[in-house]
């Protein structure tokens, strides 16, 4: 999708769309090519425009983001064992579902929370948490927190700085640029403190 489209789209789409698009995003293990952080973003700039009612967008992201959250733990638990479970696989591997079950165990709650501002991850980590056996309830807890916090905190920076700076919706991709760059520096960081000897 080109991205400075986005505008447009929402003005048609509304907040079904953007609700749509969330769920698919965040529920659906081919949905990680979806507009996720630009999405809301744009949402946040077109409702300071006055398209969209900004307090409409959140909503429309935080249920998208429950519901396509829900949807993927459910895959995960339903279906991620028995893949898993496949001995001729050599990217499935029955050990692998154990290491994840172990990492969900200890580390579960932050991830679900975290995974929400991390493009790819937040499609992955749902579906993960199910196959990792995460105690639904409190999947579903953290989730809500996730989604709240990226669903309020995402689309009010795009309005706050569509406000503050005429026709902002032409510089999307700088400011996705700027996004995608402080999401990966947990991953980076993580990824230094894994490879650190002992």
């Amino acid at each position: 999708m080109n991205l400075p489209d986005l505008p447009a789209l929402l003005s048609v789409a509304g907040y079904a769309g953007i609700l749509a698009i969330v769920f698919a995003e965040t529920g659906l293990l081919l949905g990680f090519f979806l507009p996720g952080d630009s999405l809301l973003i744009t949402a946040g700039i077109v409702a300071a425009q006055g398209s969209l009612d900004v307090r409409g967008v959140m909503a429309a992201v935080i249920v998208g983001a429950i519901l396509g959250d829900t949807t993927g733990y459910l895959i995960g638990r339903r279906f991620g064992p028995a893949v898993f479970r496949q001995q001729d696989s050599r990217l499935l591997r029955p050990e692998f579902l154990t290491r994840t079950q172990e990492v969900f165990g200890r580390y579960g709650r932050l991830a679900v929370v975290v995974a929400r501002f991390i493009p790819v991850v937040r499609t992955m980590t749902p579906t993960l948490a199910g196959v990792g056996r995460l105690p639904y309830p409190v999947f579903l807890g953290f989730s809500v927190l996730g989604a709240v916090l990226w669903g309020v905190g995402v689309p009010l920076a795009g309005y706050w700085l569509g406000g503050l700076i005429p026709h902002l919706d032409r510089y999307i991709l700088l400011l996705v640029a700027g996004v995608l760059l402080v999401s990966a520096v947990p991953v980076a960081l993580g990824w230094r403190r894994a490879r650190r000897p002992g």
